[in-house]
């Protein structure tokens, strides 16, 4: 059963998509979760990295096909697929899960009907510096069985964990310097293919 699943996601794959949303804070964001699920248990999908997609039109179809098609011949070729969308809204105050978000969340479904989407939560991350909580700084959102997205329920902060305790800590040091101004998105490779989308110097 899909209420039962739980998504692990990988400090890096994490830090790398929080980054991204705060390198462009005045715009909507977006993301993939790239992963699989846990050959020795059924009920975790792990999300082992996350590629920053777009901070400017979201909706436009051809760049995101475009990307789509390169992100999955690269990491297909590692035994990972798509498991899951990442979106940050354009307001700071607003906590709804958009329709263009759902949209790319119910097209990842069709192929890993597991698919979640994860949400920035703003007001976690904005008290990330404040507090001691490991929680992860993003809302879980799941498909219910008339497929339409929910945010998990109660339960809903032990069904989405960070695989590496300390992550927090790790993300709350790039923020002071910054390291957000180094990730690179598709947007910026498609202006210039020189960048690199997989941000292979980002936590060297």
């Amino acid at each position: 059963m899909v209420a039962e699943l739980k998504y692990e996601i990988s400090q890096n794959a994490y830090i790398k998509l929080v980054l991204h949303a705060l390198k462009h804070k005045t715009t909507a964001v977006n993301g993939v979760l790239l992963g699989r699920v846990n050959p020795q248990n059924e009920s975790v999908v792990e999300i082992i990295d996350s590629v920053p997609l777009f901070h400017s039109n979201l909706a436009l179809l051809p760049p995101l096909e475009i990307s789509l098609i390169m992100i999955e011949e690269h990491y297909g070729s590692k035994g990972l697929g798509i498991v899951g969308y990442f979106h940050a809204n354009e307001r700071f105050d607003d906590a709804e899960l958009g329709i263009v978000a759902k949209n790319i969340g119910d097209h990842f479904c069709r192929y890993f009907p597991q698919a979640a989407v994860f949400l920035l939560d703003n007001k976690k991350l904005e008290a990330l510096p404040k507090g001691k909580d490991q929680s992860p700084v993003m809302q879980l959102y799941i498909r219910d069985a008339s497929k339409n997205w929910k945010l998990a329920g109660p339960d809903g902060g032990s069904r989405l964990v960070i695989k590496e305790p300390a992550a927090n800590v790790v993300l709350s040091d790039y923020i002071s310097s910054e390291k957000w101004q180094d990730v690179v998105d598709f947007d910026d490779h498609l202006d210039d293919i020189k960048m690199d989308w997989l941000n292979p110097e980002l936590f060297k």
